[in-house]
């Protein structure tokens, strides 16, 4: 089975259409295909590997962006405290 389910009798119907399309010419046409093709793939793999590493940078930069805790002494941190309750006076 090929591809796209295309069969054996498609397969030569579509050869002979190019035959009579291109004649002589089809191994040039065929070559030029090729080459288009491996162009088109090259310039893939190009976009490919700069998004990745585009996001890479990306990644890296924000992580480097982080503030840096270890450095701060511990006096500066005020602790939470929570609200004092006063009870009413008493009335009499």
């Amino acid at each position: 089975m090929l591809p796209f389910n295309i069969g054996f009798a498609e397969m030569a119907l579509i050869g002979i259409v190019a035959v009579m399309l291109f004649g002589s010419r089809l191994p040039e046409v065929a070559g030029q295909l090729g080459r288009s093709y491996q162009q088109f793939r090259k310039g893939l793999d190009e976009i490919k590997s700069n998004i990745k590493t585009d996001v890479d940078l990306d990644i890296n930069s924000s992580v480097n962006q982080l503030p840096d805790y270890s450095s701060q002494p511990e006096d500066d941190y005020d602790a939470p405290s929570s609200p004092v309750f006063d009870a009413p006076e008493e009335e009499e």
